[in-house]
């Protein structure tokens, strides 16, 4: 009788009882809530204007008015002042003063037309300049 063949023996090259390190490789991090975010109350940064004008026929004065608000998260009110000064000479006399609050969310830009009327009939001629004056801001 031939002698029993030798049993074969595998290596499957797997470690059958592997370590494993009990620290974990990473550090969990927590962010904290966002806080809330800081502005400036003075919004004249936030705030252009342009078409400063003056309508002989209507004697109004007019400025266009466009405020956009940087913020993503909050809207703000924005109590504004637009005074038509006297140029020539400028000695900080104001021929007219309009005062609006207008609101403004978050991303958006809001554009309106600052009107003041004159109540003489005839003003003659004249140099004025117009001037963001307040643009006073609020969280919403």
């Amino acid at each position: 009788m031939p002698p029993p063949f030798p049993s074969p023996t595998y290596s499957s090259g797997y470690d059958s009882s592997p370590s494993y390190d009990s620290s974990p490789s990473y550090e969990p991090t927590y962010s904290p809530s966002p806080a809330e975010e800081t502005y400036d109350p003075d919004g004249r940064a936030d705030v252009s204007g342009s078409n400063c004008d003056f309508s002989d026929s209507l004697r109004q004065f007019t400025y266009t008015v466009s405020i956009t608000n940087p913020s993503m998260n909050d809207s703000f009110s924005y109590d504004m002042a637009v005074n038509w000064m006297k140029a020539k000479p400028a000695d900080g006399k104001a021929y007219g003063l309009h005062e609006r609050s207008i609101t403004v969310g978050p991303g958006d830009t809001e554009t309106y037309t600052a009107k003041y009327t004159v109540n003489q009939s005839s003003i003659g001629q004249f140099w004025f300049t117009c001037e963001i004056t307040r643009a006073h801001k609020t969280r919403r």
